[in-house]
């Protein structure tokens, strides 16, 4: 995923357009599912009939949560926990639930952690709570699978010389994040526009965190918590996140029949309700200020019902469930 990164200060991306949808002047609890270093939690707090209960796997992010701690005591809680898990919040009191699915500026800064391409040493990217790191992905795992991760998360046009070259060249050599840089580079020739290994070091952060899974199920259990009328509010920074979230929310906010020759459902639902159909993007100004916030969009929706099963919601996204739960190889 991209990052709401700007490396000299954090800037939380379309906050005052967040804000102006989850109306936290009415009072009531919100959750961050995204906690990095608390730009939305602290704005939120602003109104003393708030409460924010904050989650992240990164547990390098104590340092933040432990100043919104002692700055608002009981109205702030934080928890070590993957926004897979939201469902072991309790909590009948909940307004909105928040995903923003960006890097922070402090976790792509931290060049040991190797989540960037502009990152010394070894590969890891782990963000928190993961069961293995990105060097052993691209020591262990075959040329197909390399293949399939660059191709469907990456987008990755070259993703099968790229895959083929990683695999020649661990034969002879441990493969760190510069000769990493340097395959891509000498498969990628000439090639303007963006840096030449976004694509790949994106896929191998999704496989690593295991991003799409963790949003299919974040999604479904922010549904299933949050009491009717509360919105679910999730900032994406690539066309994949994207996709996913557009299609949650227009899946279940439209009532569908199976051909037009048959009468409607005795009983249909719509789930959600969508205010805007087209997602809402930084103004040029914010985008001026935090160049990487440009890719950035805001999709929201209030939830109208419950029991929605999200049958077609996982099958239509399965196909990327099956590549993150592809296995060494070798």
């Amino acid at each position: 995923m991209n990052a709401t990164i700007n490396l000299e200060k954090h800037f939380p991306v379309l906050l005052n357009e967040l804000v102006s949808i989850i109306s936290p002047l009415y009072g009531g609890t919100f959750i961050d599912c995204t906690f990095g270093a608390g730009g939305y939690s602290e704005k939120i707090l602003e109104e003393i009939s708030n409460n924010v209960i904050a989650l992240d796997r990164d547990n390098s992010v104590k340092r933040f949560s432990t100043k919104l701690q002692t700055k608002y005591k009981k109205r702030f809680k934080f928890y070590n926990l993957k926004f897979s898990n939201i469902d072991q919040i309790k909590d009948e009191n909940i307004k909105a639930i928040i995903f923003d699915l960006g890097y922070s500026s402090n976790q792509i800064s931290d060049l040991n952690r190797g989540l960037s391409f502009k990152s010394k040493g070894k590969l890891d990217m782990r963000m928190g709570l993961n069961d293995f790191s990105c060097d052993e992905v691209v020591s262990k795992m075959s040329q197909q699978s390399l293949y399939k991760i660059f191709k469907f998360f990456g987008d990755e046009k070259y993703a099968k010389p790229i895959s083929k070259k990683i695999v020649k060249y661990r034969e002879s050599k441990k493969i760190n994040t510069q000769s990493l840089v340097e395959i891509i580079e000498s498969i990628k020739k000439n090639k303007g526009g963006k840096n030449k290994s976004t694509k790949i070091f994106q896929a191998l952060r999704i496989f690593v965190n295991r991003e799409i899974s963790q949003l299919i199920n974040g999604l479904i259990n922010a549904y299933t918590i949050l009491p009717i009328g509360g919105v679910i509010a999730v900032v994406t920074f690539h066309s994949l996140e994207d996709k996913i979230v557009k299609f949650f929310f227009k899946e279940y906010s439209e009532i569908k029949n199976s051909s037009r020759y048959l009468p409607k459902n005795a009983s249909p639902k719509k789930y959600f309700n969508t205010t805007k159909k087209k997602p809402i993007v930084p103004t040029s100004s914010e985008i001026k200020i935090n160049p990487s916030s440009r890719s950035a969009k805001l999709r929201f929706a209030y939830k109208l019902e419950n029991g929605c099963d999200f049958e077609n919601f996982i099958s239509n996204f399965n196909y990327l469930i099956n590549i993150e739960n592809l296995r060494f190889d070798v």
